[in-house]
């Protein structure tokens, strides 16, 4: 159980990636008083959590409905997931979050950016919730659906706490570090990524 909640902890962590959230958050906040930028990122991660635990609960389900095997669903998700770990490598992600962000506060008409952008796609993106379908396909029972469900819980806890403290943490550790961390995730989001589709091939042939 601590190895499933340990590759559960380490895969949602870099997938949805708080470090690399934070200074999007505060840039879109910025304008924000603390008690708004507050209730924000609650809501924000509320929405979010919410949403993977949908799509842990009732992912496989939806997989049967459309008559997709697991193995399939692996394959797939690895691939996502090592694009994914190529974008944070090489930065691209987090220039198309900056260019999502610089939309948002360019509409005026944008008060809340809550539920969009930082909900989703942001924290419960694509490869968060294949993530959550994947790691929850490798639970057994109930006691496995709780440890992936308590991983994602305190993912959720440190995403919240990195929003809260965006602002100042961005002033104390800078845009270098924050460039440096995103991509060593994404080099170990690759090695999970190609764990998945060694998986999926396995269980297929």
């Amino acid at each position: 159980m601590f190895d499933l909640f340990l590759s559960a902890f380490a895969t949602l962590f870099v997938v949805i990636d708080p470090p690399g959230c934070a200074p999007i958050y505060a840039g879109l906040t910025a304008r924000f008083d603390r008690a708004a930028r507050r209730t924000m990122a609650i809501r924000a991660c509320v929405v979010a959590g919410a949403i993977l635990v949908f799509f842990a609960l009732f992912g496989q389900r939806l997989l049967g409905a459309l008559h997709i095997e697991l193995n399939a669903f692996r394959i797939a998700g690895g691939i996502m997931l090592f694009l994914i770990a190529l974008d944070m490598v090489f930065e691209k992600r987090t220039q198309r979050r900056e260019q999502r962000a610089e939309q948002v506060m360019a509409d005026p008409a944008q008060d809340d950016v809550s539920i969009f952008p930082m909900a989703m796609p942001m924290l419960a993106g694509p490869g968060a919730i294949a993530s959550v379908m994947l790691l929850q396909s490798n639970a057994d029972g109930l006691s496995g659906t709780l440890v992936v469900l308590g991983a994602l819980t305190l993912v959720m806890a440190l995403t919240l706490a990195a929003l809260l403290a965006a602002g100042p943490l961005m002033k104390a550790v800078g845009p270098r570090f924050e460039a440096v961390l995103t991509r060593l995730l994404g080099v170990l989001l690759a090695a999970l990524a190609a764990q998945y589709v060694i998986d999926g091939l396995r269980g297929s042939f």
